[in-house]
Formats: C-alpha cells, sequence, structure tokens
C-alpha cells in the first residue's frame, strides 16, 4: 500500500496552533473591494480558527 500523502492545498491555507486548534485566513479579500467598508476589510485581514464541524476533515488533510 501507497503511502498516505498530505494535502498540499490545504497546508498552504490552514496551521495547526499549539492547542491543537486549526488557524485560517478569512475569504472575500481579494477583489471588489470599493463597496467593503474600511472597517469590513479591516476585519478580513485577522485570521480565525476553523469550525468545530470542519476540524476533523481539515485536520486530516494537514497532517498525514
Amino acid at each position: 500500500m501507497p503511502k498516505m500523502k498530505t494535502k498540499r492545498a490545504a497546508v498552504k491555507r490552514f496551521s495547526l496552533t499549539k492547542s491543537g486548534e486549526v488557524k485560517r485566513s478569512k475569504a472575500f479579500k481579494s477583489h471588489i473591494l470599493t463597496k467593503k467598508s474600511r472597517k469590513r476589510k479591516r476585519n478580513l485581514r485577522k485570521a480565525t480558527l476553523v469550525h468545530k464541524t470542519q476540524l476533523k476533515t481539515v485536520v486530516k488533510m494537514i497532517s498525514v
């Protein structure tokens, strides 16, 4: 049986924290920024955590 491979696309998008949570960046920050408020764009810069319903799937993708 061949080795299990890490999903490289997922590794580029997610990172594990020391406590085992998964950090991600927010979407909707790449274009069409003129109609978004300054406050909204500022908050989109910040990283956030993956929701608990998706955590198991993401961890499996990034750590094989």
